[in-house]
């Protein structure tokens, strides 16, 4: 059994869950779950950031505590990832005990190597990003202030004595690394911009603070609290057990996996491993960069006011719909824009007109030409070939995080099963050996089907998987012999039910 670790980034506090931190984390569930059906050992993780001056100025704002604060909102995401069927292993909270412990050893093995000093910083900086800008990386507002290139917000004026890691050091050793490893960054063009932002220079990075408190303490200097990065980043080693004597972090890591937005990639695939490296941690194995999901041509964000409440819209088209389109409509490392029409010309196109009606099609034919039992599939099927290089195609796809290619390619499976119908046109037909052969064939088709969609469409994947009379949970199967033509059995009842995906009226 291989171990497979993935991550979704850790989420700030500041504003409840929107459409854009549903988009990763639906993401990472479908890969976790792809990655239990192959049979391996998955950990999956996701979590809340709580730390920093944004929680402490949105804690202020509304007259709470910072840990009163964060104690109201965290639950809300972990209420939101049950709701949309997310299958976390592990929820971390980076005000727990087990994170504070990792975050002061991973500070202490990198002080400990020379990588941290003492220093003063006078600079621009956006409390959004909790990131420094340098004057050339900054847009010009409409009166003419320093804008951040990524929220359009002022940056603000700040000089403060701070520890810094030495980033500078690290640009060999980065692109030494990256160059034994080219695949770790998907897709290909996130990962060059990635690889030149080290080309192009870097600077050393404030890591702590002394004009807020909430934050840990460095272990060698209480009077700092350390700085979001060193902070947020290392939730991924603390879920694991990092620091924890009692514990072999090692078990689990390196990650197979972290799942980010590409705002965020100079942190994660820059900072992150130079900081590992430092202290003697191997680098993760693999990053796959996301695009953005939009909303009105902008990114979705509590500054912008164009978030979408994701529970609004499981309400209006149904868990699976919101799920599938989420995963199919953009291709991973792409930016996406969510219209509430794409939404429902994808559900009406592939889920209603395609799965649903081979579903319901397939039942409808089989009780009136076979009983309502279903029949053996045809060893010499052309579909077999077809159901092979749908299963090759859409793993594949998974294994290169492309959760859209993937569903296409499960799809091809769909389309053909629905020409095989009508070419054959079995309701047409005498009941008899050609019939049965037919409908065994569509049926062992939407049994592979239900096994290969069902990381993106759970519950559907689940009703398919009984309406064919199939016995036990499709979660169970285990690929690649689950996905081997003629396996269905026949005499198995076959029901028909409610429509899986009434079409939405436009």
């Amino acid at each position: 059994m291989s171990r497979f670790y993935v991550t979704t980034p850790i989420y700030y506090v500041n504003a409840e869950p929107h459409l854009g931190h549903a988009y990763t984390t639906i993401i990472g569930d479908a890969l976790a779950r792809w990655h239990r059906l192959l049979g391996d050992d998955v950990t999956f993780l996701t979590g809340t950031d709580e730390h920093g001056l944004k929680i402490q100025q949105a804690a202020e704002a509304s007259g709470m505590t910072p840990q009163e604060f964060t104690d109201s909102i965290a639950p809300k995401f972990s209420n939101a990832w049950e709701r949309l069927n997310i299958t976390n292993d592990d929820f971390i909270r980076t005000t727990e005990p087990r994170h504070k412990v990792a975050v002061a050893e991973l500070l202490q093995r990198c002080y400990d190597a020379g990588d941290i000093e003492l220093d003063t910083f006078a600079g621009k900086y956006c409390v959004a990003c909790e990131e420094y800008y340098q004057d050339e990386e900054l847009v010009s507002g409409p009166n003419g202030d320093d804008l951040c290139p990524i929220h359009q917000r002022p940056v603000e004026y700040f000089e403060e004595e701070n520890y810094f890691f030495r980033l500078s050091r690290f640009e060999d050793r980065l692109l030494d690394w990256y160059a034994k490893h080219p695949t770790a960054m998907k897709p290909e063009h996130r990962g060059n911009e990635a690889i030149g932002l080290i080309k192009s220079g870097l600077r050393d990075f404030s890591i702590s603070r002394t004009s807020l408190d909430w934050g840990i303490p460095l272990p060698w200097d209480d009077k700092h609290v350390a700085y979001v990065w060193f902070d947020a980043l290392t939730n991924y080693l603390a879920a694991v057990g990092f620091g924890d004597e009692s514990q072999d972090y090692t078990e689990r890591w390196p990650a197979d996996y972290h799942l980010i937005g590409k705002d965020i990639v100079r942190q994660h695939c820059v900072y992150w491993p130079a900081m590992l490296l430092s202290a003697g941690v191997e680098p993760p194995k693999g990053w796959a960069i996301g695009g953005w999901l939009l909303s009105g041509g902008e990114k979705m964000s509590k500054t912008s006011g164009n978030v979408v409440n994701p529970l609004d819209l499981i309400d209006d088209i149904g868990l699976d719909g919101f799920r599938y389109y989420v995963l199919a409509d953009t291709a991973y490392g792409n930016d996406g824009d969510f219209t509430w029409e794409g939404l429902v010309s994808r559900y009406n196109s592939d889920l209603a007109n395609n799965l649903g009606n081979l579903a319901a099609r397939v039942a409808t034919v089989v009780a009136k030409k076979c009983d309502g039992l279903g029949t053996a599939p045809n060893p010499d099927s052309p579909l077999g070939a077809v159901a092979a290089t749908a299963f090759e195609q859409t793993a594949a796809q998974w294994d290169e995080v492309q959760p859209s290619k993937a569903l296409d390619a499960t799809w091809s499976l769909i389309r053909a099963t629905n020409g095989h119908l009508e070419t054959n046109e079995p309701w047409k037909a005498e009941p008899g050996p050609e019939v049965d052969l037919v409908m065994g064939d569509a049926l062992e088709a939407l049994r592979i089907v239900a096994i290969l969609c069902s990381p993106a469409i759970p519950d559907t994947a689940q009703a398919v998987w009984e309406r064919i009379g199939m016995p036990g949970k499709v979660i169970d199967q285990r690929l690649p012999d689950a996905a081997t033509w003629g396996q269905y059995a026949p005499g198995a009842t076959v029901t028909k039910g409610d429509a899986l995906f009434p079409r939405i009226k436009t």
